[in-house]
């Protein structure tokens, strides 16, 4: 099997080839952002929707892509091209690049651009049949004032921190709050929860704008559930019917315990079972295609 080749500055070199110096501000200080996208059957889900995120994060952060969005996205279909893959899970990350041991952004130089692609399956294994086990956590979400969850940055020591937590109390997937303790966010994707044949969903303010998540709330409504967002707390979701997270790397996946507390029957839910079904059905279907 040849060596999976990376995209880097605009060239393709072997993955043991693939570095970036350890003056790089993305290494020193967390200093940049970065997208974890799908392809499917040939096909990259969501390409021009992750590309947007990718650019609004970057902007957010007053950093400059050195691509267009264009460019952007013909490297990462390239990138799949080169490594003859069809389904495979992207990160493109993007740098603020080569600077000196302050913090001071100015003396960077030009932004670093890398694309990885590589083949990675479900990303919670047999657990989509059975559900996972999720723990709440100490550790609060980034307050928006702070700094905001919607940038995809290469700091993610607060997800990491969350999920070793959750690691410790035997969970599969940590479940954050914010300093008001409402419910935010998983460690790695958004929550939403069933009661009574309606769907709630945390605000945008203090999770991250899924790509998967949008795409869930288009196919619920196309099945005929509203989704309605709403401030929720543990009791919402201890109390839920049904319970479910959405992400790129965990697609749609249910939760079936929280805290000890077993979620409705204990089982995936049929309105989960629903999404599911419905999200691996347009994923093999729709996207920007690979190979023309």
């Amino acid at each position: 099997m040849s060596e999976l080749l990376i995209y880097l500055d605009g060239k393709f070199v072997p993955k043991s080839e693939a570095k970036v110096s350890v003056y790089d501000h993305g290494f020193l200080y967390g200093d940049g952002v970065f997208e974890g996208i799908r392809a499917y059957n040939g096909r990259v889900f969501k390409l021009k929707e992750h590309v947007d995120r990718l650019y609004d994060s970057a902007k957010a952060i007053a950093m400059d892509i050195p691509l267009t969005k264009e460019e952007m996205s013909e490297a990462i279909l390239e990138t799949l091209r080169k490594n003859n893959l069809k389904d495979a899970y992207i990160r493109p990350v993007v740098s603020r690049g080569v600077g000196d041991l302050g913090l001071d952004p100015r003396n960077c130089g030009k932004p670093c651009v890398v694309v990885i692609a590589q083949g990675w399956g479900a990303m919670y294994g047999d657990l989509y049949e059975v559900g996972l086990k999720a723990v709440s956590v100490c550790v609060r979400r980034n307050a928006p004032d702070s700094i905001s969850p919607n940038i995809k940055s290469l700091n993610y020591l607060n997800n990491i921190l969350a999920k070793i937590e959750a690691n410790e109390k035997g969970g599969d997937e940590a479940i954050f709050l914010d300093h008001n303790g409402f419910v935010c966010e998983g460690s790695g994707d958004n929550i939403f929860v069933v009661k009574n044949n309606k769907v709630l969903t945390p605000y945008t303010i203090s999770n991250l704008k899924g790509v998967t998540r949008a795409t869930a709330i288009e196919l619920l409504d196309e099945m005929g559930y509203k989704v309605i967002e709403a401030n929720l707390g543990l009791f919402d979701l201890y109390t839920a019917d049904e319970v479910f997270v959405t992400g790129t790397a965990a697609e749609a996946a249910p939760i079936t315990r929280l805290d000890g507390r077993v979620i409705g029957t204990g089982k995936p839910g049929p309105m989960t079972m629903k999404m599911v079904e419905a999200f691996e059905k347009i994923t093999q279907s729709t996207g920007a295609p690979i190979y023309k």
